[in-house]
């Protein structure tokens, strides 16, 4: 079954026309091209538009690698533009067509200026993708001042993933939860051929770019961070504590400034991300620590061999991944609670998983699992309880529920329920 991968089609959509560069951005392998050169380029033919008005160059194909030199993509480009009809410029990963000294900040990238000229054609729409974050989202953003705009695509959700799921929820959660959502494996029909596929993808993609693009000379550190993150996703930490766990473990001397900078390598090639803890109280940012999420469950149950598929931790992760594909800010909360215990004062700080916004929207959320007796739904909902204003505060539980609010206004739902309802958060 074909999954319509609706959330970004629509975003692409809404951004028809509005004189920028539409910059889509993601993981390798997450389906940008697919979204590009197959769902977008259906509907602006249903739309009306010729072929000829749909220029497309995917700079990853060997076929277009004369095109990867700026000065002859623009001439292509020049070319095909023949009148004043409305004109679609697709070019997908369009990192080939930067040099390594653009990459590395020696020399101006050409391909903005390409870029740029296009902008000045007013009948011209201009979609790229790409595969790194920094190059792409900062960089666009600050050479265009203002004309670039992101979309950022995701492996598939859970709503997606059941798109072309063969089964029921409960069974395809228990997919979902172990091989993640990235597209190909859909289409995969044996365990051993999905573990291959993530196992090499995460190797022979996501590192080694990572190793190349950062002329990295040693990679065995950058595993083992790797392999630390995989192990403590929902965990608090920060470079310091990681890298006393490399001190102890590893017996390597790699120093804080060097892990901070290859969880940001990591993070711009949408291997992980982070949350920052946010006292809701305070309304303020706790610099450190932090919590990281992998973009993709699967990729990360992979690196660790399947041996670490941690239902609790894994939910928490899916339940993050899913806010931020809908376009929330997701932080930690942070709850400070005083009180007396046998006359001595005491102090301390409980945690809700998330604190969800968008715009004017706020949500707070506690991935909970399950809540087998009453003094793990009073845990789960102490720090809910600490806040005191007037957004919703919501317990998700991976059993099947009624969704139900208490008598403080706390809703407890189903995580089958929030993930296959774009309209969950307003029960």
């Amino acid at each position: 079954m074909r999954i319509t991968r609706a959330v970004y089609l629509n975003r692409l959509i809404a951004r028809m026309g509005n004189g920028m560069i539409k910059v889509i951005t993601g993981a390798r392998r997450c389906g940008k091209t697919f979204l590009l050169f197959d769902l977008f380029e259906e509907y602006l033919r249903n739309h009306g538009v010729a072929n000829s008005q749909i220029i497309e160059v995917p700079l990853d194909d060997f076929a277009y690698e004369q095109y990867r030199d700026p000065a002859r993509l623009a001439q292509y480009l020049s070319s095909a533009i023949t009148d004043d009809r409305q004109y679609y410029v697709l070019l997908d990963e369009v990192q080939y067509a930067i040099s390594d000294k653009e990459l590395r900040g020696d020399e101006p990238p050409r391909l903005y200026s390409v870029l740029n000229g296009l902008l000045r054609k007013r009948n011209v729409d201009v979609y790229v993708t790409g595969s790194n974050s920094k190059m792409l989202s900062t960089d666009v953003m600050t050479e265009f001042r203002g004309r670039g705009d992101e979309i950022r695509v995701r492996p598939l959700s859970f709503s997606e993933f059941m798109q072309a799921y063969d089964g029921d929820v409960p069974h395809g959660w228990a997919e979902y939860v172990v091989f993640g959502g990235m597209p190909l494996t859909v289409s995969m029909h044996t365990d051993e051929q999905k573990t291959r596929y993530l196992e090499s993808l995460f190797t022979e993609t996501y590192l080694k770019d990572i190793v190349a693009r950062n002329h990295l000379r040693k990679s065995q550190e950058l595993d083992e961070l790797v392999d630390v993150l995989a192990s403590s996703i929902g965990a608090l930490t920060n470079p310091a504590k990681i890298k006393a766990t490399f001190d102890s473990v590893a017996h390597s001397k790699i120093s804080v400034n060097t892990i901070a900078q290859y969880i940001e390598y990591l993070e711009e090639a949408f291997v992980v991300e982070e949350a920052r803890r946010f006292n809701v109280k305070g309304r303020k940012y706790i610099g450190s620590p932090k919590k990281y999420y992998f973009e993709d469950i699967g990729l990360r149950n992979a690196r660790l061999g399947f041996r670490q598929v941690e239902q609790t931790h894994i939910m928490e992760n899916i339940v993050y991944n899913e806010l931020r594909m809908r376009g929330y800010n997701v932080d930690v909360g942070v709850v400070e609670k005083r009180g007396q215990n046998n006359g001595e004062s005491y102090r301390k700080q409980l945690e809700i998983d998330f604190v969800a916004n968008l715009g004017s929207e706020r949500y707070y959320i506690q991935s909970a699992y399950q809540l087998p007796t009453e003094e793990k739904v009073a845990q789960e909902k102490a720090s809910l309880l600490g806040v005191d204003d007037g957004f919703k505060k919501i317990v998700l539980v991976r059993d099947v529920v009624k969704p139900m609010r208490d008598d403080r206004g706390i809703l407890t739902m189903s995580v089958y329920d929030f993930l296959l309802n774009a309209e969950s958060l307003s029960f």
